[in-house]
């Protein structure tokens, strides 16, 4: 039987692999895009606070959903340093084995020259001038940086207008393989994620849909999710929920 259980360093590949899984289309068929999506959406979360980070253990220890994310995504970025030491290789982190770190930082690949200004996240494809490809560049920038993954993005104002209240500064980010979806296990899995921010102090939790997702919406809006207009100008979806708001 399935159950939901606190996120331990074990599950360091499973979680990669459901990130992976569960990307949109127009990422699934990039290299880079799929090698480098648990460093961006999974990895900094539960490297760095722990005590938000769920999965859904199918009963015999593999894990097949993760609800993760942070109370403030603020106090994230004052702790992002050791993430950046961790896959430049300066560093290490409790918990993780040698062997997965040297993966991890090999997986990464090295800091960007440039730091301080973003690149757009898609760029002409050198053998195909009327195609255009994922931009490694852009989500190595993001990786090392916590101003572009977490703060303040270009491609995002929205977002960065959230973030910028006193009120939705928790983030989170929720995916289950599709072997264990429409099973109420998304919104257990929810209800838990609240309940560990409330913990924190959180007043207020934020989430982003891609414009390629948005069949997710009434699911969202069930869970008492509402959305912020003007997401879907940057091609997703951002929605806001109050963490005190009672009713499902």
């Amino acid at each position: 039987m399935a159950f939901i259980r606190p996120y331990t360093s074990a599950d360091w590949n499973d979680t990669a692999t459901i990130c992976r899984a569960t990307l949109p289309p127009s990422l699934q068929h990039s290299e880079a895009a799929v090698r480098l999506a648990p460093y961006l959406w999974t990895h900094p979360y539960t490297l760095l606070n722990p005590n938000n980070c769920f999965v859904l253990d199918d009963g015999t220890g593999h894990v097949v959903g993760y609800v993760i994310g942070s109370s403030d995504v603020h106090r994230m970025a004052a702790d992002y340093g050791c993430f950046m030491d961790f896959v430049g290789g300066k560093g290490s982190l409790e918990g993780v084995p040698p062997a997965l770190l040297e993966h991890a930082r090999r997986e990464v690949g090295t800091q960007p020259a440039d730091l301080e200004n973003l690149q757009p996240p898609l760029i002409p494809d050198p053998t195909d001038s009327t195609r255009m490809m994922i931009n490694e560049t852009h989500f190595l920038q993001q990786i090392y940086s916590p101003r572009w993954l977490l703060l303040d993005s270009s491609q995002t104002p929205l977002r960065k207008k959230l973030i910028s209240r006193t009120k939705y500064r928790a983030v989170m980010h929720i995916n289950i393989l599709s072997s264990h979806q429409q099973q109420g296990w998304g919104r257990a899995m929810i209800k838990t994620f609240l309940e560990s921010i409330a913990k924190d102090g959180a007043r207020g939790l934020q989430i982003g849909v891609s414009g390629e997702n948005t069949k997710v919406l009434a699911f969202y809006e069930k869970c008492r999710f509402r959305v912020e207009p003007g997401g879907e100008e940057e091609g997703g979806v951002w929605m806001v929920r109050d963490v005190s708001e009672t009713g499902w």
